[in-house]
């Protein structure tokens, strides 16, 4: 197993924190040595110097911060992203395009960087950082929402014109993650309806799923690296859910 990832480079986006941390530390834990991208260069930094990679501060809504970015890479995570919630018809145009602008354009003019190495050595992995948003809607989060299915069907192009240079090419779609992001919505939503957060959790956020219980950010790094791993060579175009059972329902 160690000689597969003897070698492998992987490039981890909205690795400061939550899931893209976990998932840095769990693919240099494995053998792999990883570039650390995210907009706080402080938090690069730090999870660089936890899996001995390297760090890389970039805000990912401008198309010239993917260009400074490494090509030479054999695993590629797109994680970098960012929810706000509003209503249609107050949503900020602004905020829904550069929204669109990280979690569509950035992983595709990422993967468009990467895929040349990958053809050349006949072998890649993508996996792009989905959501049960982009199987599934939610009032108020149009843009994410909308980002996300954009994702879900960019990641099946990728892994057809891939398939015959040995890339692979898939999504990992969990429901409510144990994250800052994540705690930060529980607050909001707390305040907002009077009620305690865990309650907030199981009966707001949680309604739909069946196991009432934040995803771990380690098991959404777990199923990174099996994607990533000696036997998913025939897994690529899918989108794996993570979601406690919200998408059976």
């Amino acid at each position: 197993m160690s000689e597969y990832w003897d070698g492998r480079v992987a490039l981890v986006t909205g690795a400061g924190s939550g899931i893209g941390r976990a998932c840095a530390l769990v693919l240099a834990e494995t053998g792999a040595k990883v570039h650390a991208v995210d907009i706080d260069g402080a938090a690069a930094e730090r999870v660089a110097a936890e899996c001995g990679g390297w760090a890389h501060t970039a805000d990912l809504a401008h198309p010239a911060a993917v260009d400074a970015l490494p090509a030479d890479v054999d695993i590629l995570l797109n994680n970098a992203g960012f929810q706000h919630v509003a209503p249609l018809t107050e949503f900020p145009p602004d905020v829904f395009s550069r929204m669109h602008a990280v979690m569509v354009t950035a992983p595709f003019l990422l993967i468009r960087r990467v895929l040349p190495h990958m053809y050349e050595q006949n072998w890649g992995r993508i996996v792009n950082l989905s959501s049960v948003h982009g199987l599934r809607a939610s009032a108020f989060k149009s843009a994410y929402v909308s980002a996300k299915h954009a994702l879900e069907g960019l990641s099946k192009v990728v892994a057809l014109e891939g398939a015959p240079h040995g890339v692979t090419s898939n999504c990992v779609s969990p429901g409510y993650v144990d994250t800052p992001l994540v705690r930060g919505q529980i607050a909001d939503q707390a305040a907002a309806h009077g009620r305690p957060e865990d309650e907030v959790v199981g009966e707001v956020l949680l309604r739909r799923a069946a196991i009432k219980r934040l995803v771990d950010p380690a098991e959404v790094a777990d199923a990174v690296r099996w994607l990533c791993g000696p036997r998913t060579g025939h897994i690529t175009g899918i989108s794996l859910p993570l979601d406690g059972g919200w998408t059976a329902a």
